[in-house]
C-alpha cells in the first residue's frame, strides 16, 4: 500500500512538474516577445548607423540665419512654419476632440525620425516626449511601433533597417514629397531610387492621389496576438501631405467619454481629405497617439493625460 501511494505521488508530482516548466517556457517567450528588449542596432541621433544593414546618406538638417519665434501654439523659422490648433466638436458622448499641426517647409524639408533610446530592436520604448526632447525636437508625433512587430520596412534618416514587406507602407522622400504605396510591391532599392529618407509601416493608407482609398471595413493591421479590427471610433495619429514641403499631421483623442470618443478610419481619412491631403497615412494610434510641440505635450492621452511609451518618433528639429 506504502509503494502504492508512493508511486502515485511521485506521479503526481512529475505531472506537476511538468505543468509548471511548460508555463514557464510560455512565460518567458511572452516575456521575450512583448517585455524584453533586444537591441539590434545602435543609433547616434540626427545621424545614420553604421550597425544596420545598410547606409545612405541621411536626412539633412538646414541651419537657420535669423532667430526663431515660437509661443504655445506657433512656430517660424528661415525653413519651416509650424501651426497647431485644437478642434472640439459635438456634445456629450459625441465629443469629439483632435489637433492638427499644418507644416510649411521652405526647401528642405526636415522630417527626421528618432528611436527610443536611440536604439534599434525590439520592445525598446520610451515616451514621445522623451524621445522628441532627447533629439532637440520642436515639434513631434509618435511614429508605427516598429519595435511591436518584426515585419515591414524600416527605412529611417535614410538607413535600412528592417526589410520585410508586409503591408501598406508611407515614405517621405529628399524632394518634400510623400508616398504611400504597398509594401509588397515596391522594393527598398525602388524607394531609394526616388529619394527616400523615411519609411512607416502601420496603415492603412488614408487619402492616396487625392481620394479615400477604401472603406476600411474589417481592416486588420497585425497577425499578433489580441489583433482586432481598427475601424472603430479609437485615439489616432496621421500624416498627410497637402503638396511637396506642405505638410498636415492630426492627433485625435478618445476612448474618453464627455472629452474625446476618437474617430473611426473612414472619419480620419475624410478629415485629411477635407483639409486638403492628396496623400494621408495612419500611423500608432490608441494610447500611442501624442503630439508634442514646443516642449510639451499638446493633446490629452486617452483622457488621462498619460503618455504610453512608444519605439519611435516622426519630428522636426529645432533650429
Amino acid at each position: 500500500m506504502i509503494l502504492i501511494f508512493t508511486r502515485r505521488r511521485n506521479k503526481v508530482i512529475a505531472i506537476i512538474a511538468a505543468i509548471v516548466l511548460v508555463l514557464a517556457v510560455i512565460l518567458y517567450q511572452l516575456a521575450d516577445r512583448y517585455l524584453i528588449e533586444h537591441v539590434q542596432a545602435v543609433v547616434t541621433p540626427n545621424t545614420t548607423t553604421t550597425t544596420a544593414a545598410t547606409t545612405q546618406t541621411s536626412a539633412t538638417v538646414k541651419s537657420s540665419t535669423t532667430p526663431a519665434t515660437a509661443d504655445d501654439w506657433n512656430y517660424k523659422d528661415d525653413n519651416e512654419t509650424i501651426n497647431v490648433k485644437k478642434v472640439q466638436t459635438g456634445s456629450g458622448d459625441d465629443t469629439l476632440t483632435y489637433y492638427v499641426a499644418d507644416v510649411t517647409f521652405n526647401g528642405t524639408t526636415n522630417l527626421l525620425s528618432a528611436f527610443a533610446k536611440n536604439e534599434f530592436g525590439t520592445n525598446i520604448t520610451e515616451d514621445t516626449s522623451t524621445i522628441a526632447a532627447n533629439n532637440n525636437a520642436i515639434f513631434a508625433i509618435n511614429g508605427d511601433y516598429y519595435g511591436f512587430r518584426n515585419d515591414g520596412v524600416t527605412i529611417r534618416n535614410g538607413t535600412l533597417y528592417r526589410d520585410e514587406p508586409a503591408r501598406d507602407g508611407m515614405a517621405i522622400l529628399s524632394d518634400g514629397s510623400m508616398k504611400t504605396y504597398d509594401e509588397v510591391e515596391t522594393s527598398s532599392d525602388e524607394l531609394f531610387a526616388e529619394g527616400v529618407t523615411n519609411t512607416y509601416s502601420f496603415g492603412p493608407i488614408l487619402v492616396q492621389n487625392g481620394e479615400i482609398a477604401s472603406d476600411f471595413s474589417s481592416l486588420k493591421i497585425d497577425k499578433n496576438f489580441g489583433n482586432r479590427s481598427i475601424q472603430e471610433a479609437n485615439p489616432r495619429t496621421g500624416i498627410g501631405m497637402i503638396a511637396p514641403n506642405h505638410y498636415v499631421f492630426i492627433v485625435v483623442d478618445g476612448r474618453s467619454a464627455g472629452y474625446s470618443r476618437g474617430m473611426t478610419l473612414a472619419e480620419f481619412a475624410n478629415l485629411f481629405k477635407e483639409l486638403g491631403a492628396t496623400e494621408a497615412y495612419n500611423l500608432d494610434g490608441g494610447g500611442s497617439s501624442t503630439m508634442y510641440f514646443n516642449g510639451k505635450v499638446v493633446n490629452n492621452p486617452l483622457g488621462k493625460g498619460n503618455e504610453r511609451a512608444v519605439s519611435d518618433i516622426l519630428y522636426i528639429p529645432k533650429s
